[in-house]
């Protein structure tokens, strides 16, 4: 019997490999017993950040991940794909049903038993390390104690979420960049004043007091707060979340200065976060302040952005590239404690880490993806990166092998994606059970 401590994404990705592979498993989740600080429910696999999978589209480095997953298996996946909500070129989903098909799937399979109960100490036998950025403290001391590395913390935040019934869609327009998509996102414009107020309004903003032990907190650059982001320069936002680019705002016929994006969160349309709006600032500024916003003078908030801490080990001297700690001790990790960042790779890692947990199970040789892959790419970073820069990594094509002679910036990209596939078939082509 192996063991999956956490019911997150990746744990439920390892849970589910390793019982497809035909071995029993035992994953555990402290949920309920035990709550979070971003979680809201017991199901499995609960997102907590935002509703998006990120891009399906096979020429971005998200979608080539997607692929890859779901050439290996993916369950997450599977359940997307059947709770999708609209979101342009994204893969996004309906939360709560997304939640509870994976809850449904992982408990009604045969070779898998849930028990929800904190584990405060690394079990015996083949067990994978899953518990996520919001790994208990007693789980986290035990794992410092296990790797003997120094424990490294970073700050992740949540974006806000509003009822589109409170929406003023006099000022509002929907359309997806460059038209990508069915109109599939809601675009608040701003004008040049407008923009301005929005930035003092912002760096004047009281913070939310985090009641953590950390002087200063570290934010990774893929969740940095809206506030954080700002007092990085006056224009910063409209380079990055507000960016204004392949959008026409009808009401003027022109591209707005700056614009703030609503995304779809669940099936019915009710719900839309704004996109890139995470932010640490208490509740009544984010009432004040994103009530600035045209469109959302009268929003009523079905969520609040808050921040949250997240664990992660330093893995490169630690970690194998199939995500089995060194050494002869039977101990995989996944997710986001490894050091990926996002919910597919975490996901992806939890998929590997399950198939060799299978495998050292069986007493197989372990797999390690290759390096021209995005997942195999993922697991380098986590083995090798040199430590004084590790810091967590998203899927990109920067962490893929370059090609050795010169091409156009889009026709590499096109390159790495055909290496990608053909090396992952011949992966998947190589090892059976």
């Amino acid at each position: 019997m192996i063991n999956v401590i956490g019911g997150g994404l990746a744990g439920c990705e390892a849970a589910w490999h390793i019982a497809e592979a035909g071995c029993g498993v035992t994953l555990y989740e402290m949920r309920p017993t035990a709550a979070t600080a971003a979680h809201r429910t017991d199901k499995l696999s609960e997102l907590v950040c935002s509703t998006s999978l990120k891009s399906d589209d096979i020429g971005t480095a998200h979608g080539i991940l997607k692929r890859e997953m779901r050439a290996l298996g993916s369950l997450l996946l599977t359940c997307a794909d059947e709770v999708r909500v609209p979101g342009g070129g994204a893969l996004c989903v309906d939360p709560e049903r997304f939640s509870a098909l994976v809850t449904e799937r992982i408990e009604s399979h045969p070779n898998i038993t849930v028990i929800r109960e904190e584990i405060k100490k690394i079990p015996e036998g083949v067990t994978i390390i899953a518990t996520g950025p919001l790994t208990s403290p007693a789980m986290a001391e035990d794992v410092a104690r296990i790797t003997g590395a120094e424990r490294l913390r970073f700050f992740d935040a949540i974006a806000p979420t509003v009822y589109l019934d409170s929406v003023n869609f006099d000022k509002v327009f929907r359309q997806s960049r460059y038209d990508k998509g069915e109109d599939d996102y809601i675009n608040a414009p701003m004008t040049a004043e407008e923009y301005n107020a929005f930035i003092d309004a912002l760096l004047t903003a009281e913070i939310a007091d985090l009641h953590l032990e950390e002087e200063k907190a570290v934010y990774f650059e893929g969740c940095m707060p809206i506030e954080v982001m700002a007092s990085r320069g006056r224009d910063t936002l409209s380079y990055g979340p507000m960016k204004p680019v392949g959008l026409t705002d009808p009401h003027t016929g022109k591209r707005p200065h700056a614009v703030v994006q609503l995304r779809q969160e669940n099936a019915e349309g009710t719900l839309w976060g704004l996109v890139g709006f995470q932010t640490q600032m208490k509740i009544g500024e984010q009432k004040r302040i994103f009530r600035m916003i045209p469109g959302l003078e009268n929003a009523e908030f079905a969520r609040f952005g808050s921040v949250h801490r997240n664990t992660y080990i330093k893995s490169p001297g630690i970690l194998e590239p199939t995500f089995k700690l060194k050494g002869g001790k039977p101990l995989f990790f996944a997710g986001q404690m490894t050091g990926v960042e996002g919910y597919m790779e975490s996901a992806a890692s939890g998929i590997i880490a399950g198939i060799n947990a299978a495998r050292y199970e069986k007493g197989q040789p372990l797999l390690t993806p290759p390096r021209e892959t995005m997942i195999g790419s993922l697991a380098h970073h986590v083995a090798f990166c040199e430590e004084k820069v590790f810091s967590p990594m998203n899927s990109n094509f920067g962490i893929l092998p370059e090609i050795p002679y010169k091409h156009s910036k889009r026709m590499r990209k096109q390159l790495k994606a055909e290496i990608a596939e053909k090396a992952m078939n011949e992966f998947i082509a190589g090892f059976r059970f």
